[in-house]
């Protein structure tokens, strides 16, 4: 489980005593990081310190719950509100909370919202580091002449140099690999124009080619590759792939 801190915001310190004893007692790996009656005490804690979830009151005097969400200067925070008034429960779903709890607090619905949390992080978290993960092994891979391809299962590994040419359509990019072989990828033709390395040529705005397997240039704008497909070559690439090509 992800490492979470917190802080509790409500007006009444029996309340807060109260929380901060039921989320030790069946959370004991949440870290309550402070506790504010003020909610503006609060905001100014949330906007200097990294906080992952925050446990708010609604009805507080001077600032209440909704108001404090939107004088934060980031809400990168999850919320579940605790209140006594049912009436708020609509709006406060409607503030993207995770969760809210009734007052007096039922330690079952405690648990719920905690553990409902603690997914929505986790799950986030792994989303986060997987993708760091695969940037770092593109960068790595591209600088061997390789290319990374995401799919469902995890990622194809593909010789820069067994690539035909690479087809960009509805934010989607086909990769056409030397003989007779094609991946779909969910990255647009742009990411993986970063990706390639020198030996490859942006002829039109949907296609890149490897110049490596180009074997004939058509004057009405056309390269034929080593497959024998024809690929579309813009006015204003012409020139460029012509003086490539000498």
């Amino acid at each position: 489980m992800t490492n979470i801190n917190c802080i509790l915001v409500d007006d009444e310190i029996a309340s807060l005593k109260n929380l901060e004893r039921k989320i030790n007692q069946f959370f004991p790996n949440l870290t309550i990081l402070d506790k504010f009656q003020k909610p503006e005490d609060a905001i100014l804690f949330l906007n200097t310190n990294e906080v992952c979830l925050v446990f708010l009151d609604i009805q507080m005097p001077r600032i209440n719950g909704f108001e404090l969400l939107t004088t934060v200067k980031n809400v990168d925070f999850k919320v579940i509100f605790v209140t006594a008034y049912n009436e708020y429960a609509l709006e406060a779903l409607k503030k993207s909370a995770i969760d809210y709890i009734l007052k007096p607090i039922d330690d079952d619905d405690l648990k719920v919202a905690i553990q409902k949390t603690i997914k929505i992080i986790d799950e986030e978290n792994e989303s986060t580091h997987n993708k760091e993960l695969l940037e770092l092994l593109q960068e790595s891979i591209s600088n061997q002449k390789k290319l990374l391809v995401p799919n469902e299962k995890g990622f194809s590994v593909i010789e820069q140099n067994d690539i035909l040419y690479l087809e960009g359509y509805d934010g989607y990019t086909k990769i056409n690999i030397d003989p007779e072989r094609q991946i779909i990828s969910s990255y647009g033709l742009g990411k993986y124009e970063q990706k390639l390395n020198s030996n490859f040529f942006k002829t039109h705005k949907s296609y890149i080619v490897n110049l490596n397997k180009i074997i004939e240039f058509e004057k009405e704008g056309y390269v034929v590759l080593s497959n024998n497909v024809r690929i579309p070559i813009s006015k204003k690439s012409k020139n460029e792939l012509l003086d490539l090509l000498k």
